[in-house]
């Protein structure tokens, strides 16, 4: 399969430089950037080697013609437009921005604070969980959020089962610098964010109505979420800790084979053993969600423990998950990497 990837300078898309690299049956083909117009490995040095094609503008036409599917890491107000014409002309296309995952009119406008792409473009994307896609045939993918994937895949056999009190769901979500993107802010300075941690976008993140959305794809009568996110002083990573109380009591050991069932044959999902909690350090560099489960015997409460690597599991490996999907290959084609550890 031959691809291009439009964004390729940013964090996302070296990314998915990085596995399709070493991926069996794919081949970049072109590489593209709104702004560079230099070879990517004089941008980037430590491409040397490796890839040395040149970041060309972006052509829908020309990609169209020399590519079987086009990757877009763009941010977010900016991708629905370059987007169009793609999905105008039945093109293959895998979005990492935020710009189609929210299927209700006016969520986009009020979350992401930008106007909306026209909807009969969402319409035509399908949401890209990857455990739970439910047509992987189609062609337009938008590539879920990385607090959203984290939310999304600790909940989901609690909220299948429809286990838990939907009004207890509380979620605190902690990512490194680099889930920013490259834009800088006071926030992502180095002074500010070196031995710091601090909370943002209080109950206005963008990736609230986004797990909102899945959420009620599996229980429908889920209204909300409490939702925080921190900034804390790595590169990479999210550390999430959530919380829900279940309708009846649940022992340990239930808890615990009840994700093992629900995660059974799905490679990237790696379900701890009983009082063992997942690091940031174990998921580094891949595609895997790790999840640590417990219950508390004094209050009932159940307590979940996630990591995933916001630009793995949380974008690029993700993206590259579903195109495996599409394109008929094995799913972890290109995607079994070790972490970088220590």
């Amino acid at each position: 399969m031959k691809v291009s990837i439009i964004g390729a300078t940013g964090y996302s898309g070296l990314e998915v430089i990085r596995y399709l690299h070493t991926h069996p049956y794919v081949e970049i083909v072109s590489i593209h950037s709104q702004t560079e117009n230099q070879s990517i490995d004089t941008f980037y040095p430590y491409l040397k080697g490796l890839l040395s094609l040149p970041l060309e503008p972006i052509n829908p036409e020309k990609i169209m013609a020399q590519s079987d599917l086009v990757f877009l890491a763009l941010p977010s107000g900016i991708s629905k437009e370059v987007a169009a014409p793609f999905v105008k002309n039945g093109f293959p296309l895998i979005d990492l921005s935020g710009d189609f995952r929210l299927e209700e009119q006016g969520a986009y406008e009020k979350w992401y604070k930008k106007e909306a792409a026209h909807y009969p473009l969402i319409e035509a994307f399908d949401y890209g969980l990857a455990e739970y896609r439910a047509d992987i045939s189609k062609p337009f993918i938008a590539n879920p959020g990385c607090y959203a994937t984290a939310a999304e895949l600790s909940f989901a056999p609690l909220l299948q089962e429809q286990l838990i009190e939907l009004d207890s769901i509380i979620i605190d979500g902690k990512s490194g610098l680099s889930g920013a993107g490259k834009g800088l802010t006071q926030a992502s300075h180095f002074i500010e964010a070196n031995d710091n941690m601090s909370v943002y976008k209080m109950n206005e993140h963008q990736h609230i109505p986004e797990i909102i959305q899945q959420f009620q794809r599996w229980e429908p009568a889920l209204t909300g979420i409490q939702f925080t996110t921190s900034l804390i002083p790595v590169t990479r990573g999210i550390f999430m800790t959530a919380y829900a109380k279940p309708k009846n009591k649940i022992e340990p050991k239930e808890l615990l084979e009840l994700y093992r069932r629900c995660y059974e044959g799905k490679t990237f999902i790696r379900i701890q053993e009983e009082n063992r909690f997942p690091v940031l350090k174990q998921i580094i560099g891949t595609n895997f969600c790790d999840i640590g489960l417990s219950v508390n015997e004094a209050t009932g409460m159940i307590t979940l423990v996630t990591t995933i690597d916001n630009l793995g599991k949380g974008a690029a490996g993700q993206a590259i998950q579903n195109m495996n999907l599409f394109a008929g290959f094995s799913e972890t084609e290109g995607l079994l990497h070790v972490s970088i550890y220590p």
